[in-house]
């Protein structure tokens, strides 16, 4: 029996969160970054350079226009010979007739206080001679040089188009397209796919991707003995129409947009009503609710979907208008970012931060782009400019947090019938606080109790949600100077950025009526199908999701910065897919878990090993560690000790004398009184910023504060402390032994076998038997099962 930490290499590669640029980098700074990116962007797809007498147009044309054309960085447009000669923010870049007063030759040369490229290698020192001369001869654009073309635009701001499935020599091989694709690379690269996985390890891999926990010994043994050609689909239906379902990918998706129920920093004050959002995600995953109405919802929903709480002849509210306000609880999505209340102090920085951190989220949840690099100056890789970035934030000019009540105008009038009660209890409270040292043990004692009594009898709160609403008036947005609100320039209004905005038409005029309708132009831009980024992001999150890696293996980052797709053919047929089956992620699920591709076994061959050591080409599934959500979740599973229990407001569990030392205000962390809330789930434990669960966070935990889009994999030396010493394992192991020793009786082989069932889906081998029934002689039953805990296969997928 292996242990946890027995050397088990990782194959994964380990991604880092995008940091906020908080000033605009130096000349210098630019230029160092630019030769530490140098190597990894050689792998970028290069055009084509021109031929010795190529003219200086068509070299500008293939190296330039991609950030100096549409995007127009810093306000440059070389696309033709006017806009050239105009120039942008420095002036001029090109003077007919002087080549050495040309900024864009003295870029190209490395003579002035910027180096175009700024990234990769610079043009030859024939090219650069081609443009001197033709600058110096008067600068004409001749015929035939086009203004833009496709050839120009960075692979991911292309519309993505649906390729044919590739046929490839063993048809008989693949089960869907998505074989087909990986098989044409598997052929070209002279690899042999690794051989189905046997049905145990694939029911193990299908409840942990689509639940987060393992499947029963009674779930593996229906699966392995049904006997049907599409027993694995109809396996992954069930699990697709399971609430366990929603809980799992609901946890993805609250940590692409850095879900979290405080505010972090010093005061750290709470969103109270934030678990509502989060329950939100879990019932939209669990409805299949179309990503495109998941992503209007969120960004616009009171904007599209507007609606009063009139009733309309009836006690409840009509179905309609319910549905609506569940929709709004989608803009709560805006209201959980990470803030210091200081902010506050004044009006025009905290709306500066507020929208700046929206526009962020949205870049990297929806878009894939590092925007944020862009609210300081333009962005040094990517086609993002500084004006493209603040007319972003002028989509949320004029909208501002707002606490609404979730019932119908007849429910709010009348809650506040039960007023006197709710005061009573307040002034008990108030008598008890004043007059606690003054009474004796008995006159003490009966005013809790009548305090108690007050309580309750007191009504409860009506219910509300923390969502976007409109202010009274749409403030003008401004162009700030390296991102001081103090320092404004340019007025703007909203668009899109203009590597991306083929539907500017889409926009509304700046003041087309009331409220403004500026969020909904944004998501529906957002939920297009016409949109280049976003169908290729989300399906690339899934994919990584059930593969450990994505096609593009950062996920958040589809810029020049980022890595390029493996396999770009089947990342546009999955987009593709994606939107033309109403933006279905279960039917996603599907397509995925039913190709041969995921049914792959995770051994891997000698031969496969040497010619693809980081399986970038999909010979072999992926072997993969849990991360925290599911370590834990798996323990009380196994243990019987789980609470499946759905929503509401988030779990403070205990924590150890030690732990809680590392709260700053410990009497903020109280525990929550009902022990058997305790072992809920994971995703309904509270999440605090300034105090992440150190159970958790010793298994990489994401940092709130940031959109996280992949949890890192580490092995360090305390998880292996905790998984053996902890309070919470040890407790749970013995509620595991007390449950074998339960169902199935005092013999030891039994209880092993049991055990091994239950913790990994099989039955021990021969020799793990002998093994662990010497541990059994000579140890207790709770230390076996804490034992199993920490074994490797009960942390790995295979």
């Amino acid at each position: 029996m292996s242990g946890l930490y027995s050397g088990q290499p990782r194959s994964d590669p380990v991604t880092f969160p995008n940091r906020r640029e908080v000033a605009p980098p130096s000349v210098n700074r630019v230029l160092a970054c630019a030769a530490l990116v140098a190597s990894s962007l050689a792998a970028f797809p290069a055009e084509t350079d021109p031929a010795p007498d190529a003219s200086g147009p068509a070299i500008l044309h293939a190296h330039c226009v991609a950030c100096h054309g549409e995007a127009r960085m810093s306000g440059l447009d070389l696309r033709t010979r006017e806009s050239a000669l105009t120039g942008g923010t420095r002036g001029p870049a090109i003077v007919p007739g002087n080549g050495s007063r040309s900024l864009v030759l003295r870029a190209i040369q490395g003579r002035a206080e910027l180096r175009m490229p700024p990234v990769g290698d610079p043009l030859s020192p024939d090219q650069a001679r081609i443009i001197a001369k033709w600058i110096d001869s008067g600068a004409e654009w001749p015929a035939g040089v086009p203004a833009s073309g496709p050839e120009t635009i960075w692979w991911s701001f292309r519309m993505p188009r649906r390729p044919d499935v590739p046929v490839v020599r063993a048809a008989e091989w693949s089960r869907n397209p998505i074989d087909a694709f990986i098989l044409r690379r598997l052929d070209e690269r002279g690899l042999e796919p690794a051989p189905e996985a046997d049905r145990a390890t694939l029911a193990r891999r299908a409840y942990f991707d689509l639940h987060g926990l393992p499947p029963t010994p009674d779930e593996v043994a229906r699966f392995e003995e049904d006997p049907s050609e599409d027993a694995f689909a109809r396996l992954v239906d069930r699990l697709l129409e399971s609430e366990r379902y929603g809980e799992r990918w609901g946890r993805y998706w609250l940590d692409l947009v850095r879900y979290a129920e405080t505010s972090g920093f010093e005061t750290d004050h709470y969103y109270t009503a934030a678990w509502r959002y989060r329950d939100y995600v879990i019932r939209s995953f669990n409805e299949d609710k179309s990503y495109a109405t998941f992503i209007r919802e969120q960004i616009a929903a009171d904007e599209l979907w507007p609606t009063s709480t009139d009733l309309e002849g009836t006690l409840n509210l009509p179905a309609a208008k319910g549905s609506n306000l569940e929709r709004r609880i989608g803009t709560s999505l805006f209201t959980l970012g990470a803030f210091p209340i200081e902010y506050t102090y004044y009006g025009d920085l905290y709306r500066a931060e507020w929208s700046a951190e929206a526009v962020d989220l949205i870049g990297s949840a929806f878009l894939g782009l590092t925007v944020e690099c862009a609210r300081c100056h333009d962005h040094k890789f990517d086609p993002v400019s500084q004006r493209d970035y603040y007319r972003m934030t002028a989509f949320f000019a004029g909208s501002e947090e707002r606490e609404i009540p979730l019932g119908s105008l007849f429910d709010i009038q009348s809650s506040t019938r039960a007023f006197p009660l709710s005061e009573h209890a307040r002034a008990l409270k108030a008598m008890v606080k004043r007059q606690r040292s003054q009474l004796t043990e008995q006159e003490r004692r009966e005013l809790y109790e009548r305090l108690g009594q007050a309580y309750l009898a007191a009504p409860r709160p009506l219910p509300t949600a923390k969502v976007l609403g409109h202010m009274e008036a749409v403030p003008a947005t401004y162009v700030l100077a390296h991102g001081d609100f103090r320092r404004r320039g340019e007025r703007v209004e909203p668009g899109f950025p203009a590597a991306l905005g083929s539907a500017q038409s889409q926009l509304p005029e700046p003041d087309s009526g009331w409220p403004p309708r500026r969020r909904a132009a944004l998501a529906e831009w957002l939920a297009s199908p016409d949109h280049p980024l976003v169908a290729r992001v989300m399906v690339n999150r899934i994919w990584q999701h059930h593969f450990g890696a994505g096609i593009v293996r950062s996920p958040n980052d589809f810029g020049r910065q980022g890595k390029l797709p493996t396999h770009p053919d089947l990342l546009d047929w999955l987009a593709s897919e994606f939107c033309e089956h109403d933006w279905s992620i279960k039917r996603m699920h599907r397509l995925i878990m039913t190709s041969r591709t995921y049914r792959s076994a995770s051994v891997a061959s000698q031969g496969s090993l040497d010619l693809d050591p980081t399986n970038l080409h999909h010979s072999r599934m992926n072997r993969r560690r849990l991360d925290a959500d599911a370590i834990r979740d798996s323990i009380l599973a196994v243990s019987g000790n789980l609470n499946l229990k759905m929503g509401g407001v988030g779990v403070i569990p205990p924590l150890s004398g030690e732990e809680i030392l590392a709260a700053r205000m410990p009497h903020l962390w109280p525990a929550h009184p009902d022990q058997s809330e305790h072992v809920r789930r994971s995703v309904y434990l509270q999440v605090k910023r300034s105090l992440a669960l150190p159970m958790l966070q010793i298994f990489d935990a994401p940092d709130t504060s940031r959109s996280c889009a992949r949890r890192e994999s580490s092995t360090v030396a305390p998880q292996a402390l905790a998984m053996m010493n902890s309070e919470f394992v040890t407790e749970q192991a013995r509620i595991f032994a007390a449950r074998l020793a339960s169902e199935a009786g005092q013999a030891s082989e039994a209880q092993i076998e049991a055990g091994w069932r239950l913790a990994l889906g099989r039955l021990p081998s021969t020799a793990e038997m002998e093994t662990a029934a010497g541990y059994l002689a000579r140890n207790s039953l709770q230390d076996l099962c804490l034992l199993l805990f920490n074994m490797n296969e009960f942390v790995y997928v295979d």
